[in-house]
């Protein structure tokens, strides 16, 4: 038993190559959740809700091809490009060219041509997103069967990631101020985000190497019956719940943060800084978290850290109408409370798809990630378009100072709304079933069944 344990232990090496593939997508999906609207109402010009109604539509054929793309990868087998590898190399190029899309709306449009647009380059972006992620991420799972290896290899990547996060969040509005037209900026940001995340994932697939076992061992169960031994799982199922509720949270937050700043606090030019600390303190917390992971189980400590974020953006409602340095203060502590976000869950879903893997013989993390990854959308496709209607529905105005009735509506939909379903969502975490104890007497039935 030793041994095994010993072999599930990956070198720092292996993990910051891992972890160098989400830096590209962490630039991306920081655009696109912290100024993608934005793009669309004040540089394009686009009504929040058609924009917000597009992106959601988008998101319906994202309710397919997540758990699809992780069945085709389960069903994968490369003995020269992998498994999960394969996907990652053979869609970098096209990804980056989607996101060059994505950015760019063609002028004196009609409106259904341009709803047509949004969606459809939406709907571009999101399939090659999910062929070359969901097989990424299937990794977590795959590289290691250790239960704090997983937590460790996590907190690698997101120490790549949250930087590039960083970048997406802090870097886009400077960059697109730096350009006369803001359309132009973000056509710009398209170009150069899509060039990395195609390098980043290029690089990463490079440095993985997949165990023979795994890369050999292909799923045979047909689709629908894949998708229903998932939804069997009732640890994952439970996972799934609180997570969607904290993402659909969490996917509020990061999308009227730009509002909330710029409107309530009149603090257009210190968007890069708060974000900028925010994320800094998300850094700043990933390792102490995975320290105390190690100490708790992954459910409580994942509630702490979410339970401090809530307190933290509850408190936003308070903050004046006029610039205030109290938010630097706000942003610091949801920053690092926040940070738990960024390691429990994805450490969590393969403890879950160990389960499955004892029932089955199967190796099955891609459908995992896929059904993970459609949470993870439709959550964020649902703050999208719910940011879009709130907007329309307290009547904001792009570009001008907002009525009383606007300002209340961005701070319910930033703070309270938010604050209210991480609540909800604490006990369960709190009393998670899988626990360090549990999974290694799971691991130990894998053993001694050869699994």
């Amino acid at each position: 038993m030793a041994a095994t344990q010993l072999s599930d232990k990956l070198s720092v090496k292996s993990k910051l190559l891992y972890g160098v593939g989400d830096v590209g997508n962490a630039i991306v999906n920081s655009a696109i959740q912290f100024f993608l609207m934005i793009f669309y109402t004040d540089a394009a010009l686009i009504s929040p809700g058609l924009a917000g109604s597009a992106l959601f539509i988008g998101k319906i054929w994202d309710a397919l091809n997540d758990p699809l793309f992780g069945w085709i990868s389960d069903r994968t087998t490369s003995a020269r490009f992998g498994k999960r590898r394969v996907f990652m190399i053979f869609g970098a190029v096209p990804l980056g060219l989607s996101i060059m899309l994505l950015w760019f709306v063609p002028k004196d449009m009609s409106l259904v041509l341009t709803f047509v647009w949004i969606a459809l380059t939406f709907m571009i972006f999101d399939t090659l997103w999910t062929m070359t992620n969901v097989p990424y991420y299937a990794l977590t799972s795959e590289l290691t069967d250790d239960y704090d290896e997983r937590a460790s290899l996590t907190t690698f990547r997101m120490v790549l990631a949250v930087p590039g996060f960083l970048i997406g969040a802090a870097l886009t509005p400077a960059i697109v101020g730096a350009f006369v037209m803001k359309s132009t900026g973000y056509s710009f940001i398209g170009i150069l985000y899509g060039i990395i995340a195609t390098a980043c994932l290029l690089i990463a697939a490079a440095g993985i190497h997949e165990k023979k076992k795994i890369v050999e061992n292909s799923s045979e169960e047909p689709l629908l019956q894949s998708i229903k031994l998932t939804f069997r799982n009732k640890p994952f199922v439970r996972l799934l719940i609180a997570y969607f509720i904290l993402n659909l949270s969490f996917a509020l937050i990061k999308t009227l943060m730009v509002y909330f700043l710029t409107y309530q606090l009149n603090m257009e030019k210190q968007v890069f800084m708060v974000m900028g600390l925010m994320l800094i303190f998300v850094v700043i917390g990933l390792f102490p978290w995975k320290m105390l992971s190690e100490r708790w189980n992954k459910g409580p400590a994942y509630a702490l850290g979410m339970a401090i974020g809530g307190i933290a953006v509850a408190m936003t409602f308070f903050l004046p109408h006029q610039p205030t340095p109290w938010v630097f203060l706000v942003g610091a502590l949801a920053g690092l409370g926040f940070s738990a976000q960024w390691v429990f869950p994805w450490a969590m879903i393969p403890d879950v798809a160990d389960q499955d893997r004892l029932e089955t013989g199967e190796y099955r993390s891609g459908m995992y990630y896929g059904v993970w990854g459609l949470i993870t959308k439709f959550s964020e496709a649902a703050a999208i378009a719910c940011t879009g209607w709130v907007l329309a529905l307290f009547h904001y105005v792009p570009n001008v100072a907002q009525s009383p009735e606007t300002l209340l509506g961005i701070r319910l939909f930033f703070g309270v709304v938010p604050t209210f379903f991480i609540l909800v969502a604490l006990p369960l975490l709190i009393w998670y079933p899988i626990t360090r104890k549990t999974h290694r007497a799971l691991r130990d039935q894998m053993e001694a069944a050869g699994k």
